[in-house]
């Protein structure tokens, strides 16, 4: 394609992917599906890859960008970001109103949900968007542009050309927020206390993928600065944000007298819990801008806001059970079956207690009343005991799995208390998907679906079986022909001539990685060897801690362990370490691998730095003898111009293993 006709297609493209992707997440009214969404979008970046100096600020392709380290500058905020006076009883906003009426009789106000998120500003120059900021004290925020552009909702060019900076809310919607942290429970992760906080711990992550796997959303709800027309009041200037692209606030009411107000502030008390978002309050603002001017502030706040907050509704009952589950990664999580009460609109009878620690500190037992809530009027918690049953007792997680009946451990790194059996049922799939794995035993086509047939038809209850399937097993599942389930075969016997580092990795030893299961593999060449190394031979490997040592001597002890690995090595499987070293010439030296480089991916790179002796680190030091560094290269490439390590590209490191 040439240029011209490049430049005219991508500005096509980005107009009507903004357009389209406006419709799904601000109007929730697509005009087409998905697929030809992401064909629009793959022709972009196409056309961006050919032509890089077509990319602008107001791509789509830009929403997920590089690292965001660094990017957490400070922020002046040249109109400050207030915090409202917050009230608690209609009494108090009574008061307000007449304070209020008192200057102007005529006074109109704007009621409004008060978002439970993080407010941030967002700044616009000829309608493109620039750089977004937290609140921080009001004052000063923090620049996180990267990740607010992973916001689908927030657009990267307005539908006017308007130099603009306006305030929002950005917020976890209730069903991401709950999705999330039944994922955090199943994983043994510490959970979000609410939406609010989820929202402000995914907003501020280092890598935007992260944050754009959080699914955030936003509520923009005032204009900071604005140079254009006269817009003279703030239900107008929301009005005005919307014909701009902008998802506002999603109901904005305007009354002239307080009776009403405090109707409206009931309505939305009524309605808060069955929201998809969560709110913390109801927001009063007196609607005249010049009004507002006259009315002031104080050292604090404004007199012409205020925030009425709804107190959270709170429940009694009795915990007539506590169960205890086995999550995928083998944490066991107590659950309290209480009396079905009714709290915050919905019935409700559960409520996870997390772990031990939870319970010793609420000291939760069998039959006693409990006080319960929803936190972020979503996710039921016991908040309090308010007595124990007659001759009660504590409540203890059990010593062994109640899935498997293997031992359970507690690392002193964590509250959670782990079954660590690679045979466990409860963890079966999850063992499985990890062990087909690319950086593991690298199946093809054994993916988690195929996988999830195999478990539910009966076929396998551990990653040993793998090896004793049939051509004939695959035929019956459905979907497979004789050409599928042969390839199936050949990568099950391909796997079996891996390294022994890609099998120790696969194992799914509790915090040994992909780069510590190689250390593994080349230090103690075989797994006989790995298999009989005890605890102070494991802590003297480099790179290795106390707790990673004595996760791997835990594994090893088990005698699931031992029994798998002995079922492994009978099928074929190797147990050796296959490293190949060309010579010397790396011998002593660390490399550090940052960037994209052009033809190498990262493991190729480190896999050929080994074979000449070398060792690859994940961080520059001063003992970094070189960082290899391809495009889009972040904060490691400064640090090693900082530190004066030497800076090789791909060509250099090239001419060095000639």
């Amino acid at each position: 394609m040439k240029f011209d006709a490049a430049q005219a297609r991508a500005a096509e493209l980005r107009d009507l992917l903004n357009y389209h992707s406006h419709k799904y997440y601000v109007e929730d009214n697509p005009e087409i599906g998905d697929y030809e969404y992401d064909m629009l979008q793959r022709e972009l970046a196409g056309i961006e890859k050919e032509f890089p100096e077509l990319i602008t600020p107001d791509s789509p392709t830009q929403r997920v960008g590089g690292s965001a380290e660094g990017m957490f500058e400070p922020v002046v905020h040249a109109v400050p970001l207030e915090s409202l006076q917050d009230a608690f009883g209609f009494d108090e906003v009574e008061a307000f109103s007449k304070r209020v009426k008192d200057i102007f009789a005529d006074a109109e106000y704007v009621v409004e949900p008060k978002i439970d998120g993080l407010s941030v500003a967002l700044e616009y120059e000829n309608g493109v968007f620039v750089r977004g900021s937290t609140r921080g004290d009001g004052n000063i925020g923090e620049d996180v542009t990267a990740n607010l552009r992973t916001v689908n909702s927030i657009p990267l060019r307005l539908k006017k050309d308007v130099t603009i900076e306006v305030r929002g809310e950005v917020y976890m919607p209730k069903k991401v927020f709950a999705d999330l942290v039944e994922e955090q429970e199943q994983n043994g992760e510490k959970t979000f206390k609410n939406p609010r906080n989820a929202a402000a711990g995914s907003l501020r992550q280092k890598n935007p993928k992260i944050t754009a796997s959080r699914n955030l959303d936003i509520f923009v709800f005032n204009i900071q600065r604005y140079e254009g027309s006269e817009i003279t009041g703030h239900k107008q200037s929301i009005d005005f944000l919307k014909t701009l692209g902008f998802k506002t606030i999603p109901f904005y009411n305007k009354f002239n007298n307080i009776s009403d107000v405090i109707g409206e502030l009931e309505r939305i008390g009524e309605i808060r819990s069955s929201l998809p978002f969560d709110i913390d309050g109801a927001v009063i603002k007196t609607d005249s801008f010049a009004q507002r001017a006259e009315i002031g502030s104080t050292a604090k706040f404004p007199r012409w806001a205020l925030a009425f907050k709804y107190p959270p509704e709170e429940k009694e009952t009795t915990v007539v059970d506590i169960e205890v589950a086995v999550g995928r990664t083998g944490v066991l999580t107590p659950t309290a079956v209480f009396e079905p009460v009714l709290v915050a609109g919905s019935t409700v009878s559960r409520a996870t207690l997390h772990n031990q620690d939870f319970i010793d500190e609420k000291d939760i037992r069998l039959g006693d009343r409990v006080v319960i809530r929803k936190a972020g009027d979503i996710i039921p918690e016991v908040i309090r005991v308010v007595s124990h049953s007659e001759n009660s007792e504590k409540f203890s997680l059990p010593d062994i799995c109640p899935s498997c009946g293997a031992t359970v451990i507690r690392e002193a790194d964590e509250a959670a208390v782990r079954c660590v059996n690679p045979e466990c049922p409860a963890q079966l799939l999850r063992n499985l998907i990890h062990f087909c794995s690319r950086d593991a035993m690298d199946i093809e086509g054994m993916g988690d679906a195929v996988l999830e047939k195999l478990v539910s038809s009966g076929l396998l209850t551990k990653a040993s079986e793998i090896y004793t399937l049939k051509k004939e097993d695959f035929m019956t599942l459905e979907g497979f022909k004789d050409k599928s389930s042969q390839n199936l075969i050949d990568a099950i016997e391909n796997s079996k001539k891996n390294d022994l580092a890609k099998l120790v990795f696969a194992l799914g030893i509790r915090h040994v990685g992909q780069k510590a299961g190689k250390f593994l593999a080349d230090h103690f060449g075989t797994m006989e060897n790995l298999m009989n190394a005890d605890l102070e031979q494991l802590k003297s490997i480099e790179g290795f801690g106390d707790i990673m040592a004595q996760s791997v001597a835990d594994f090893f002890a088990l005698e699931q362990s031992k029994n798998e690995i002995e079922a492994l090595a009978s099928y074929g499987v190797n147990m050796n370490s296959l490293k190949e070293k060309i010579d010397n010439r790396f011998e002593g030296k660390t490399f550090v691998l940052t960037g994209t480089l052009p033809t190498y991916s990262r493991n190729e790179a480190s896999e050929i730095i080994e074979k000449f002796g070398g060792k690859t680190a994940s961080s520059v030091s001063k003992k970094t003898s070189y960082v290899l560094a391809g495009e889009e290269a972040g904060s490691k490439l400064v640090k090693a111009q900082t530190l004066g390590v030497t800076i090789i590209n791909e060509d250099e490191f090239n001419e060095m293993i000639k």
